[in-house]
Order: C-alpha cells, then structure tokens, then sequence
C-alpha cells in the first residue's frame, strides 16, 4: 500500500508540475500578445464608423441611404468634413436627396466637399459663392493654356488690344488668381487627357463681370495658369510693343529759334536784305 501511495504522490506531483508550466506557458503567451495588441492600438489610435460609398458614384447621382455603409477608421488620419452619423448624413427634417459633385470608387469615405447640400442640385448654381457670378470667357488652343484648365484651377486673365487714344497695341493683365468653375460643359469632372475647350467659365464678382465683358468685346483675352500654392501678389502689368522690344523713348526738346529782323533796302539796282535789331 505504502508503495501504491508513493507512486500515486509522485504522479500527482508531476501532474501538477505540468499542469503549472503550462498555465504559465499559457499566461505569458496571452500577456504577450495583449502587449502586442496594446502596441499596434497605440500606434493606430483610435477607430470611429464613418460611412463610405457601397459602389461607384458617379458625378450628378442622388446619394441615397442603399448608397452608403458605414465603417472602421483611424480617427486621426480623417478629415473633419467626413460624416460620422445617419443624422449628418440624411437629416431627419430633409426628406431631399443630396448629389455626388465628384466621381467616389467603392468604400471611398463620405466628405461633405464631394457631395451637395440636401435638395441642392450639383449643376454650376450650386457651386457659386453667395454674391458672385459665373462668367465664360472663349478661349482656343492658345489662350485656353493647351487644354490644361480643369475645374477648381486659378487663371490670371491677360487683355490685348488698341488704345482707343493713341491706337498703340499693348497687353494688360486685368484679372489675377481667378477661380475656373468650369470647362465647357465640365464642372467637376477631371478628365486623363487634356482638351481643347471652347469657353472657360469663371467666378467672379458682379463687377467683375463688367469689366471682363468690356474687356472680351474691344480685345483678345487670354489666361495663364496659376499655381496651386502661389500666393504672390501680382501688380499692374502692361506691356506695349516698345517695353517688349526694348526701346527707349526719347525725350523730344524743342529749341526756340533765334528771332532775325531785317530790312530791305536798295544798292545800286539790286535789294538786298539788312540785319536790324528786333523791337518786339
């Protein structure tokens, strides 16, 4: 009996002894991979659902709710014009959809850049600032920067014409920095190949369009493509054929001649002619 009791204590100490290496094994491999996981959430931050597009969207199509899902993000990475709730994206008092302004692929978050305003239409009315005015401007190959103008780039605007006082020709630069809100019949489209358009239009104060008008109807408008982190400022510039060519203009005087009085006068038979002083 005593030897049964033995061996039946040695067992049970082995199994124990197991048993504890293995509840330790199994304890710091859940301790590392808590520290691994607490790692990685460190290093992503925080998530937040935000909701994204289910399929391709494409530029004037309503956004529904079957349009839209929402989804795990990294908050910092996020801009602040994203939608985070159904009341923000579709509010309950408007029961009017909103448009797609830019082409979104699938699962592309929502931000309120891309989409219009409940009720709002994504025509051109809808992406005017409030006080200003859409003005086309006709442009070709040469003044229309090869094909290059997009929606959302800025232009300066150069005039060239004849002065109605002189009749010299010249060139102005009569509109800086001014926002292109559409090419032809593109407003927010970007297209991988550049074309020629035939009218640029443009946002511009009332005034403004007075004096592009004026400008397009006695001259030649051109524009030159600003870029997109510049903000100089840019002065009056006019460049007439002698500033382009480089010639000095030069200071015409004007010496008064002197005064001669003379008087005619007989010798002989001939008259000849007497210098005499001058009374005047």
């Amino acid at each position: 009996m005593r030897g049964v009791f033995g061996l039946v204590l040695v067992a049970g100490v082995a199994l124990a002894g197991g048993a504890v290496y293995l509840a330790q094994g199994y304890i710091s491999q859940t301790e590392a991979a808590l520290a691994a996981e607490q790692e990685a959430r460190a290093m992503t931050g925080p998530l937040v659902q935000v909701f994204v597009v289910n399929k391709q969207k494409k530029y004037g199509e309503p956004l529904l709710p079957e349009d839209v899902q929402q989804v795990w993000m990294q908050e910092q990475f996020l801009p602040e014009t994203i939608y985070r709730t159904a009341e923000e994206l579709f509010p309950p008092n408007n029961d009017k959809p909103r448009y797609i302004l830019r082409t979104m692929e699938a699962f592309e978050p929502l931000l309120a850049v891309k989409v219009t305003e409940p009720g709002q239409q994504a025509g051109l009315t809808g992406q005017l600032t409030a006080g200003m005015r859409a003005f086309a401007i006709k442009v070709d190959v040469t003044s229309g920067v090869s094909g290059f103008l997009q929606p959302g780039d800025r232009v300066d605007v150069w005039w060239s014409g004849a002065s109605g006082l002189t009749g010299e020709s010249f060139t102005q630069l009569i509109e800086t920095s001014v926002a292109i809100v559409a090419v032809d019949q593109a407003t927010s489209e970007r297209s991988s190949e550049a074309e020629i358009a035939r009218t640029v239009t443009v946002e511009v104060s009332p005034e403004q369009v007075g004096r592009l008008a004026q400008a397009q109807a006695t001259g030649a408008l051109t524009l030159s493509l600003v870029g997109n982190n510049d903000t100089a400022a840019v002065g009056n510039i006019e460049v007439d054929n002698a500033a382009l060519l480089g010639i000095e203009q030069q200071e015409v005087v004007e010496v008064q001649q002197e005064q001669v009085c003379t008087v005619r006068t007989r010798k002989g038979g001939e008259m000849v002619e007497m210098p005499i002083p001058c009374t005047n």
